[in-house]
């Protein structure tokens, strides 16, 4: 199946994963700033949705194109696709219904969009195996705590020095060997570590460290991403995100300190996935500024994405 969505050929689409077999560590959060950040920056962008039971990514995009009805006001939107449950009641012709449903949503974009954001359910399943196996880019949020940190490897209860490697680490590596045996493609592996406390503590420190010898072992990136700061609960019921223009009208409430500050780590966090721009997409951004500016309507247009 894998070889009808090889994603290593001249002109495909770059896939970026959403994975991570916790609920609750902001995928569809980090998925939706990745979405937008790109369409940004003049790329044309899909979504897929694969959690068909939570669907967090399918309401944070549809509360989104609401929200831009009501305000008036022109919210970047990528083409989306859902893949709904199978109804039936044998779970193999279930799972092929979905199969079907996700390689049909697959192939019509991969040769038309530049990148394809895929939010993956927080449970074990066929198509999420099979989507990490598709990932150019594997972006896995965490919360930062031990709690979290046990989706990639356990601990020594008295050093918290790292003793092993969990189920989901596993998966991973495995989705990794065969992505190489597929068309030799590497897959880069970051993790992100969200809700961090804005208070230094002391299991932030043992977090860092024991992600920093996971890594070592693992083969990903770990950095920083989203604080646990009220605006991203807030963006959620309007489909927003930090990189939306921070007026009154677009927010729906005045502007805070706190939109800010959560702008500054979204750009910082996006700027660390290294995600690869073409020019095309560049220009397409600045064409689309220029014009904004000749019709004296003002755009802020953020080149966060660079190579």
């Amino acid at each position: 199946m894998l070889m009808q969505v090889n994603q290593g050929q001249a002109g495909s689409a770059h896939v970026i994963v959403l994975g991570n077999e916790k609920g609750g560590s902001g995928k569809s959060t980090t998925a939706l700033h990745i979405a937008v950040a790109l369409l940004k920056a003049g790329q044309r962008v899909a979504t897929i949705d694969l959690d068909s039971r939570q669907q967090s990514f399918t309401r944070y995009i549809a509360n989104r194109q609401a929200w831009a009805r009501r305000t008036g006001r022109d919210l970047e939107l990528p083409h989306h696709v859902c893949v709904r449950l199978g109804e039936s009641m044998q779970i193999a012709e279930n799972e092929s219904v979905e199969l079907e449903q996700f390689l049909d949503a697959v192939s019509a974009v991969e040769r038309t969009f530049d990148f394809i954001v895929i939010d993956t359910p927080g449970s074990d399943s066929y198509l999420m195996r099979l989507a990490h196996s598709m990932a150019d880019t594997l972006v896995t949020p965490i919360n930062d705590s031990f709690l979290d940190f046990d989706v990639l490897g356990t601990v020594d209860a008295a050093t918290y020095a790292v003793t092993g490697e969990s189920h989901y680490a596993e998966m991973v590596r495995d989705s990794r060997r065969k992505r190489r045996q597929l068309d030799g493609a590497t897959l880069d592996w970051i993790v992100v570590r969200n809700r961090l406390s804005t208070m230094g503590s002391r299991n932030t420190q043992l977090v860092a460290t024991g992600l920093r010898q996971l890594s070592l072992q693992l083969g990903f990136r770990a950095i920083d991403g989203f604080a646990e700061r009220v605006v991203y609960r807030e963006f959620f019921p309007r489909g927003l995100t930090a990189l939306d223009d921070l007026d009154e009208v677009t927010l729906g409430t005045r502007p805070s300190l706190g939109h800010l500050t959560a702008r500054e780590e979204v750009t910082g966090l996006l700027r660390q996935l290294k995600l690869p721009l073409d020019e095309r997409g560049r220009r397409r951004a600045a064409n689309r500024a220029e014009w904004f500016t000749q019709v004296d309507k003002p755009l802020e247009v953020h080149d966060i994405l660079g190579a």
